[in-house]
């Protein structure tokens, strides 16, 4: 499915359903059919409202490819029955992913356990638990997707801050089950950046390329200081070139969170978001 309008070329563009928080699946769905934008990136809540099946035949029969699922992880729980849910809840979610038809599962690897100070034992059992699921998305068909986060989120979130620790972390596992994702919201102050896309991009890992702007000041809640790409201080062209030169060919996410966006209609949002990816974004993918 290629969708053009005018000289911009939206073939490669994806909505993840975070950017329009108050919409559900079906709402996405229809806003991006009318907007000519032909990929969803959906969140499982939204998935586990509408039901699965259902989600993924709205996704079919709107012709909609399905980008990515978010999300799966937080694997760092310390007792057994943490992570033993833990576990249950990434198998749930890798089917959801194939039942989606998506080979993209985004891990948000987790922070430290309650009461925990101990960085590296943390990051010990986030390796230790992506080595348990790998077998399983291996036999589904379905690539783990590592997303390092901006370290003010470490403490809570993930204890995964740069692209350099997402590849150490998937260096064990085949590309084909592990990858990364280039979200510039997370890693645009990176001073390794290039180097690690570049690596990324020999080790074939870039399962995803997320936009959004990194607004300042940083919102009271620090989830919801994204903003629209052109809003913030990313350097979408230096980012996305390098992403372009490390081979990378995929569908380019938009994911925002922002109050202010949220409380906008759907359908503008959608509008802007394909002026900015055509102003600032496509020039270099």
């Amino acid at each position: 499915m290629t969708i053009n309008s005018g000289t911009s070329d939206f073939s490669r563009l994806a909505i993840n359903s975070a950017t329009t928080k108050k919409w559900t699946l079906a709402q996405v769905v229809d806003g991006c059919v009318n907007a000519g934008i032909p990929s969803i990136g959906p969140w499982r809540d939204r998935v586990e409202e509408a039901g699965l099946d259902k989600a993924a035949r709205l996704i079919k029969d709107a012709g909609l490819r399905v980008s990515s699922l978010c999300r799966g992880g937080f694997l760092t729980a310390a007792d057994p029955e943490g992570q033993a849910a833990a576990l249950a809840d990434n198998r749930a979610a890798i089917l959801e992913a194939v039942a989606l038809d998506t080979k993209e599962l985004f891990l948000v690897v987790g922070g430290l356990a309650p009461g925990e100070k101990d960085v590296v034992a943390a990051r010990r059992r986030v390796a230790d638990r992506l080595a348990d699921l790998v077998p399983f998305a291996a036999e589904q068909g379905v690539r783990l997707v590592l997303e390092p986060l901006h370290p003010m989120y470490a403490a809570d979130r993930a204890l995964i801050s740069t692209l350099g620790q997402a590849l150490d972390l998937a260096a064990p596992f085949d590309a084909s089950t592990v990858g990364v994702a280039v979200d510039t919201f997370h890693v645009w102050w990176d001073p390794e950046l290039k180097a690690q896309i570049e690596r990324a991009g020999r080790e074939n890992r870039i399962a995803s390329y997320q936009v959004c702007d990194f607004n300042m000041p940083i919102a009271a809640d620090p989830l919801l200081s994204r903003g629209y790409m052109g809003d913030g201080v990313v350097d979408f062209a230096t980012i996305g070139t390098w992403v372009r030169d490390a081979g990378y060919t995929g569908d380019i996410e938009v994911e925002i969170f922002n109050q202010d966006i949220w409380d906008t209609d759907g359908n503008t949002v959608l509008a802007t978001v394909k002026e900015r990816y055509a102003e600032l974004v496509l020039p270099f993918a």
